[in-house]
């Protein structure tokens, strides 16, 4: 890998609270445009300043959908935006299928992997044209990992070190792009990278939540040593941390049905809250938050009613006496901060 200057980390400062976009673009079920459009803009309409997308989430649909309000609601980018490389779309044809990769009814694109220098370089232009920015704040690697691409990992880490991530250093260092990191379910591929590479922050998504906080022990120790900070999504665990056990059957965790062992740490989780008169997801919601390297949390929202109930829970008064409580029935790890106030917004 080429030598680049001495990188000193530098991610803009990121709201508490942000919009995880992946929803707009058809994640399971279809939005609908208006819908879609109304949700980013009673998202604006309430404050949120950063939004996070990419070109996987309904193959450019989510982007295109942002880049369309956003010319309205946000002519002069004063908005953070987050988007991510790793994938190039591919036209496929329009009838290809009503889900493909948990997407309804998106985009006539088929997402194929492509971590290379040109593929990254592709990717952001293609992302820069849907959106209509002239800059974009943050830009991701996608979904490296083995939990992704199981034996092929290796060689798509390999081409991210020797092209893609030379591409998203030239774009930082050229200010095309403010920040550079990576978007990935697993911390495990974070320090491995963070080993070769230097990363302004990482989008961790489902690993440090109400439910698990796994990250704790190794990596979130080497982002504090490193300035690297962490943007938490998932933060309902694919959502059994909305309405726990009580949601509507199959409860899903990680993206698919919950495992015993799982649902019954949930029940234990909401049974602690209702004790608290607390909402299970508020809690949820503001946990993460509470710890030096976590700089924002953003779940999916996909209409102006899941926008609304968001900023309520996250804006709910949490007794301390209840993260105490969840520490002593052993459902926090001994090391996690816990909030101590409610956890202020704009």
């Amino acid at each position: 890998m080429d030598a680049f200057p001495i990188f000193t980390p530098s991610c803009p400062e990121l709201p508490p609270l942000g919009f995880g976009a992946a929803a707009i673009g058809n994640l399971y079920q279809r939005v609908e445009e208006g819908a879609a459009r109304a949700a980013v803009a009673a998202a604006v309409d309430a404050g949120i300043r950063y939004i996070d997308t990419a070109p996987h989430y309904g193959f450019g649909l989510s982007e295109s959908r942002l880049g369309a309000v956003l010319a309205d609601l946000d002519p002069r980018e004063e908005l953070l935006l987050s988007t991510k490389v790793g994938r190039v779309l591919v036209p496929v044809a329009p009838d290809a299928g009503p889900v493909r990769h948990g997407f309804a009814d998106a985009a006539p694109f088929e997402p194929v992997f492509d971590y290379s220098y040109d593929g990254v370089m592709r990717s952001y232009a293609e992302s820069q044209r849907r959106l209509g920015r002239q800059r974009i704040d943050l830009l991701l690697a996608h979904d490296l990992g083995t939990a992704t691409h199981g034996d092929a990992h290796g060689g798509h880490f390999r081409q991210f070190l020797d092209g893609g991530y030379r591409a998203m250093r030239e774009l930082r260092d050229q200010g095309a792009v403010r920040a550079i990191g990576l978007g990935v379910n697993e911390w495990q591929v974070c320090l491995e990278a963070m080993g070769h590479a230097d990363f302004d922050v990482v989008l961790l998504a489902g690993r440090y939540t109400l439910l698990e906080q796994t990250a704790l022990d190794s990596f979130f120790p080497a982002c504090a040593a490193r300035g690297v900070k962490v943007v938490v999504g998932g933060p309902y665990n694919s959502g059994i941390l909305v309405n726990g056990t009580r949601g509507a059957a199959p409860l899903y965790y990680n993206y698919e049905p919950a495992p015993a062992a799982i649902v019954d740490r949930v029940r234990r989780l909401e049974a602690a809250c209702d004790r608290f008169g607390v909402p299970l997801a508020a809690a949820a919601l503001q946990f993460p938050l509470a710890h030096p390297v976590v700089a924002s949390v953003i779940p999916g929202m996909a209409d102006s009613a899941q926008v609304a109930h968001t900023r309520a829970l996250m804006d709910t008064a949490i007794p301390p006496a209840l993260w105490q409580a969840l520490r002593d029935d052993n459902l926090l790890h001994p090391d996690a901060p816990i909030p101590t106030a409610p956890t202020a917004t704009p």
